[in-house]
């Protein structure tokens, strides 16, 4: 929720949940410029009686080892598996929002959050996240965990294949793009300058979305004819597809946060049988390494 829908929620004005940010009575955090209010844990705090202490300046306290705050990039079997995890293990919570791996760092390491998702393919190196985490988390004790590698491609409908990254500005097609900061656009605009495609001249490339499944729902709709998302997309929506990379999908927290309850059922989660069966069918995903820590390097 956001602030107006927040407000009407709890049935007060946007200036007392102002007041309540400011005062850090309210669970939320900041994506994009934008105050988000995860429904799940404003629910959680009415239950506990903040809502009708509104007036009495008590401080609300949010159970930061049953329940954290993520964002980042956005994966369809991420979702699948902090789903599966609320039934696996009741109780314990990972609220997450699709920002982009860049401002998800931002987000970490500006304490806004307690987990990042991040997919950023450094052209120097040929690696992935490790070099932007210690580039911009310093000093800071930050633990990078692989959760998965994902095959990431173009996606496209109709009769014309997409298979390069000249495809794109042929005339007929038009495509979806992600937002600004995702892995996703950072990779494409990187491709583009290397074949000195100019972004204006494509068709589309100012229509944005935040997820993969929003690419999928583009094309399915006739929206767009191209895109770039996982091949778990493209399955999904039967789209043609042609492969880019594979890609490390990895998780990024504080050193004290990997060791919390809620961050140990999710390694467990990610790692069981029951949820790897389930994710089967989307195909394309490798998970020999997931839970193994690749951050800070031996």
């Amino acid at each position: 929720m956001n602030t107006k829908e927040v407000a009407e929620y709890l049935d007060i004005n946007e200036k007392q949940v102002y007041a309540l940010i400011k005062s850090k009575k309210i669970p939320c955090t900041k994506a994009t410029g934008k105050w988000l209010f995860p429904k799940e844990l404003i629910d959680r705090w009415i239950l506990g009686d903040s809502a009708r202490e509104l007036t009495a300046g008590k401080t609300v306290e949010i159970d930061k080892y049953n329940s954290f705050l993520a964002s980042g990039s956005n994966d369809p079997v991420l979702e699948v598996l902090l789903n599966y995890m609320k039934k696996s293990h009741p109780g314990l919570n990972i609220f997450s929002s699709s920002t982009g791996s860049t401002e998800g760092l931002r987000l970490l390491k500006e304490g806004l959050i307690d987990i990042a998702w991040c997919h950023l393919f450094d052209p120097q190196s040929g690696r992935y996240n490790i070099p932007f985490i210690s580039s911009s988390f310093g000093d800071m004790d930050v633990t990078v965990v692989h959760l998965f590698y994902r095959e990431l491609g173009f996606v496209y409908t109709g009769g014309m294949e997409i298979s390069s990254f000249d495809d794109l500005s042929k005339k007929g097609v038009v495509i979806v793009n992600r937002q600004k900061g995702s892995g996703t656009r950072m990779l494409l605009d990187y491709n583009l300058e290397r074949a000195g495609i100019p972004g204006n001249s494509i068709t589309g490339y100012q229509n944005e979305v935040y997820t993969h499944f929003e690419v999928g729902l583009s094309l399915a709709s006739g929206e767009a004819t191209a895109g770039i998302a996982t091949k778990a997309i493209a399955n999904v929506f039967s789209l043609g597809f042609h492969p880019i990379v594979i890609e490390s999908f990895d998780m990024v927290l504080k050193q004290p946060t990997f060791f919390k309850k809620c961050v140990q059922a999710f390694i467990e989660t990610l790692n069981s049988p029951e949820f790897r069966e389930k994710v089967k069918s989307l195909g394309n995903y490798d998970f020999r390494e997931s839970g193994k820590i690749i951050y800070p390097e031996s």
